[in-house]
């Protein structure tokens, strides 16, 4: 079950319990081997969000974001022997990136750009917190936003939780090493989300076993200007 976006909380810090270190370490360690695969075929990626930042719970997803375009099948090539659940294009709103998915379970994602991406859209995983696999791999945890509107800043036996009302967005650009337009653009979203419920998503289409993303892609494009022009710019 994904974590609903919650009103504004108060700062405090959180000991992680031995259970939750153990949940922590098997998330990444999947996340790890499926990187790896990935890697193996020159795919970098990143993995972000709680398993980045190291906020997670038993409900939390593994989502994997393969940084640059490459085509379709060699990804399906790295993935072999993770079952998929689904093959699907998503793209949040009309004027954000086209990205397909690879569903490996109800909580880990593969996702990967079938357009150029803006240095916003970069910064969204940064905003989150993320992790490359040597990052990973060494034990690193990263500060980050979560969807309730709280900076989580790791230390040493767990994290301090600290309300975005309470932070200077230059500030917070620093810590998370983003530009401004990025954390003014969350906010209004996870703001919108917290008083509204879960937002709308533009376009989220299965991929037919037979057919590419790419191919899928174009007969989309086809028939909606909006995500036309998004591949064109």
């Amino acid at each position: 079950m994904r974590t609903k976006t919650a009103i504004f909380g108060e700062r405090r810090e959180v000991v992680y319990s031995d259970e939750r270190w153990q949940i922590l370490k098997n998330k990444r360690e999947r996340a790890m081997k499926i990187m790896e695969r990935l890697q193996e075929q020159s795919l970098d990626s990143i993995v972000y969000g709680s398993v980045a930042r190291g906020d997670v719970n038993r409900e939390s997803d593994i989502d994997i974001f393969i940084t640059h375009r490459a085509p379709s099948y060699l990804i399906e090539v790295s993935l072999e022997g993770f079952p998929v659940l689904e093959r699907r294009i998503v793209q949040a709103t009309p004027n954000y990136a086209v990205k397909g998915e690879f569903v490996l379970d109800e909580n880990t994602t593969v996702s990967f750009p079938l357009v150029n991406l803006k240095d916003r859209e970069i910064d969204f995983y940064s905003f989150g917190g993320s992790l490359k696999l040597k990052e990973l791999v060494s034990g690193e945890r990263v500060p980050g936003v979560d969807k309730r509107l709280m900076l989580i800043q790791p230390v040493e036996d767990g994290h301090i939780e600290i309300p975005l009302l309470e932070i200077d967005e230059v500030e917070l650009s620093k810590i998370l090493g983003v530009g401004l337009e990025i954390i003014k653009e969350r906010k209004r979203v996870l703001e919108r989300r917290r008083e509204t419920g879960r937002t709308g998503i533009f376009l989220n289409q299965t991929v037919p076993d037979d057919e590419s993303f790419e191919s899928l892609l174009d007969r989309i494009a086809k028939k909606n200007p909006a995500v036309r022009r998004r591949i064109m710019n």
